[in-house]
């Protein structure tokens, strides 16, 4: 009886070490060649267990709602755009039990900026994307890619949408 009871025991304790250690999600990010310090992971390797959230992409919402609808006023500019986006991910991901640390992918689909001869703002994207990435309040780096388009659903004057893929702790 006191056999059985240890092995039960046993079991027991490693069934419950096993639960433990999968409730983090289990991620790798693997750094740029070189010590590049540019703020993207050149790949991010997940566990079978990790659970995956597929984040549909999100566009600005007006910073200026008194404004004609659509106007370059109404959305702001590409830094302006992209912190909108941001801070929508920033309410959604409360919602689905995670965080900025926890994305491990992400596409940006950028409209050319009138006021840079149809040119996409690289630049002022990466203003608000430093600003929740590779920081040192949180150090974790997608991997991204970044396109200009021709446009988007939402019409003239809106620059930018972004959609992620988010690793989340089970």
């Amino acid at each position: 009886m006191k056999k059985s009871l240890s092995l039960a025991t046993s079991a027991l304790v490693a069934a419950s070490t096993l639960f433990s250690v999968s409730t983090l999600a289990d991620v790798t990010r693997h750094a740029l060649p070189n010590n590049n310090p540019f703020p993207i992971s050149r790949a991010v390797e997940v566990s079978p267990e990790t659970t995956l959230i597929f984040h549909s992409g999100m566009v600005p919402g007006p910073v200026n709602p008194e404004a004609e609808r659509g106007s370059r006023e109404y959305y702001g500019d590409t830094e302006t755009q992209a912190l909108n986006v941001f801070k929508r991910f920033e309410e959604s991901f409360k919602e689905l039990g995670v965080g900025f640390g926890d994305v491990i992918k992400m596409q940006v689909f950028m409209v050319g900026d009138p006021t840079m001869d149809g040119k996409m703002d690289f630049g002022g994207f990466m203003k608000a994307y430093t600003l929740y990435f590779g920081t040192k309040e949180q150090p974790n780096k997608p991997a991204r890619s970044a396109f200009q388009i021709a446009g988007l659903a939402g019409g003239p004057n809106m620059l930018i949408e972004i959609e992620m893929v988010i690793a989340k702790p089970k």
